[in-house]
């Protein structure tokens, strides 16, 4: 595989957001040792900037490591993730989206393998319309390790998460995007928030779910700013300690 030219570093600012975002999703036990989070490059939207492949909640700016849209690092940066593909195969297939979270949060997988969709049952999870796509690798692949570990695999996930915010990939977690950074964190934090609710909603019998309607009028506005704020002035007073 040819090997990218180097061009414009994402910005300082973007790859601290980067670093604080891991240690957010840590925070809320929602990326383990093997989940991850990427950003569009801010100065080239056809680069995108994962974390070297460290310690989940180690807040560390400088361990980023930039990829062209195949997934290739730019020269002299290694200890890239293995499952790079995801992020990607969806920055090519979806040019509204600039961050990508892979996570393998329990209450996540648990719906991956159900029948019954992650559907939105509060006003936070709306964003899951009448239910997240599920990914299931046995229709590109009848026997593989359930790993996004080259192209072909992350372009068939893309393709299942389609127009969506979430995709559950069957047996081993969900990718979450957003047209922001924010956007894309405060979706992996209420996607699985919805998955516990659902959860124990359906052993008291019914459950209301938001109808088209809210599906399509409630919108997060500021209000992905202030969790934001919130949840990053908590990652760094523990970052500093």
């Amino acid at each position: 595989m040819k090997r990218m030219e180097t061009g414009p570093l994402a910005s300082a600012a973007l790859r601290t957001d980067l670093a604080i975002a891991n240690q957010i999703l840590f925070d809320h036990d929602l990326n383990d040792g093997y989940g991850h989070v990427s950003v569009r490059n801010d100065g080239d939207p056809n680069r995108y900037v994962m974390l070297r492949d460290i310690v989940p909640g180690v807040i560390d700016p400088d361990s980023a490591i930039e990829f062209d849209l195949n997934s290739v690092p730019i020269p002299g940066r290694e200890g890239h993730c293995r499952e790079r593909f995801i992020h990607g195969e969806i920055y090519r297939c979806r040019p509204d989206v600039n961050a990508v979270v892979h996570s393998h949060a329990p209450e996540l997988i648990l719906f991956s393998t159900l029948r019954e969709p992650l559907r939105a049952l509060f006003q936070t999870s709306a964003f899951l319309g009448a239910g997240a796509p599920v990914f299931e690798i046995r229709d590109v692949l009848p026997r593989s390790d359930l790993l996004i570990s080259n192209a072909e695999r992350g372009e068939a996930l893309a393709r299942s998460l389609g127009s969506s915010a979430v995709v559950l990939m069957r047996g081993h977690g969900a990718s979450i995007v957003g047209t922001s950074l924010i956007e894309a964190i405060h979706r992996t934090v209420y996607a699985a928030q919805n998955a516990r609710l659902q959860r124990d909603a359906a052993h008291f019998g019914d459950v209301t779910y938001l109808d088209a309607f809210e599906h399509e009028h409630i919108r997060g506005g500021n209000s992905y700013d202030k969790a934001w704020t919130f949840w990053k002035e908590r990652a760094l007073r523990r970052w500093a300690r």
